[in-house]
């Protein structure tokens, strides 16, 4: 049996990127998956339920960092799946940032990052954890960094926000263990995915340090990330919370 037949999943930033594939892992292992996105994601959608079904995902377009938006998907998603058990935090403002000096960052650059990378996690659980905690039950993952680990230069307002979520969850995960909520990190390395090409600088800088700095000397890509999130969103980690989980091929470890 799917490991997560019967759960029902939102996945933020879902509709492209990482988040794409994070949609369609969850759906193959038999969750129901509100793809929620800044951008459409009708095609993610119609590719899931194709393989597995009619009421097998929806969508919706929303702002992660507008309350209003992400109460109204929190609505959408009860109101057509009756439940959420899976909560993936991922819609980050990131791929899009051109690397620069830390004095080179513009106040409203900053702001939005934080707005989107933080804030909108924030946002998601004040929203999603109540019904959870009706349930006495869920899932939360929220999406990290390697980052924010091995503090990388260039980046600094991403790597910041990324810091904030691993203490995020920390903290988090403390107040919502009496419900039987983990709430974890899943800490991506530089990955090679659909939008992260599209930044040519962010290859130029990032892609040959990244690799040799490595235990496994290989680019990653998002097929690399999914087995771990699988994990924690699955019974499979029912004793694990408050953690992060990196899976960077072994950089932040060198």
């Amino acid at each position: 049996m799917p490991r997560l037949a019967g759960k029902v999943a939102i996945v933020t930033g879902g509709a492209r990127g990482i988040g794409r594939h994070y949609s369609l892992a969850l759906a193959a292992e038999g969750a129901r998956v509100m793809i929620a996105d800044i951008e459409d994601g009708a095609d993610v959608t119609d590719e899931i339920t194709r393989r597995h079904g009619e009421n097998s995902a929806t969508s919706a377009v929303f702002d992660v960092s507008e309350e209003r938006s992400v109460m109204r998907v929190v609505g959408q998603t009860i109101d057509r799946f009756g439940q959420i058990d899976v909560l993936v935090n991922n819609a980050a403002l990131y791929s899009k940032l051109v690397p620069r000096n830390f004095d080179e960052w513009d106040c409203a650059t900053w702001d939005r990052v934080m707005a989107v990378n933080v804030r909108g996690p924030w946002l998601m659980v004040r929203h999603v954890a109540p019904h959870m905690i009706r349930r006495r039950s869920g899932k939360i993952i929220n999406i990290a960094s390697g980052a924010a680990y091995k503090g990388v230069p260039r980046m600094l307002p991403y790597v910041t926000s990324k810091g904030a979520i691993l203490a995020f969850t920390r903290a988090l995960s403390r107040e919502l263990g009496q419900y039987g909520i983990a709430v974890n990190s899943l800490s991506p390395g530089y990955i090679l995915s659909e939008t992260g090409l599209t930044n040519a600088q962010h290859v130029e800088e990032e892609r040959v340090p990244v690799r040799n700095s490595r235990a496994f000397k290989r680019d990653a890509y998002p097929e690399d990330l999914l087995g771990a999130l699988i994990f924690l969103a699955s019974s499979d980690s029912d004793f694990v919370t408050g953690q992060s989980l990196v899976v960077d091929g072994g950089s932040v470890n060198n």
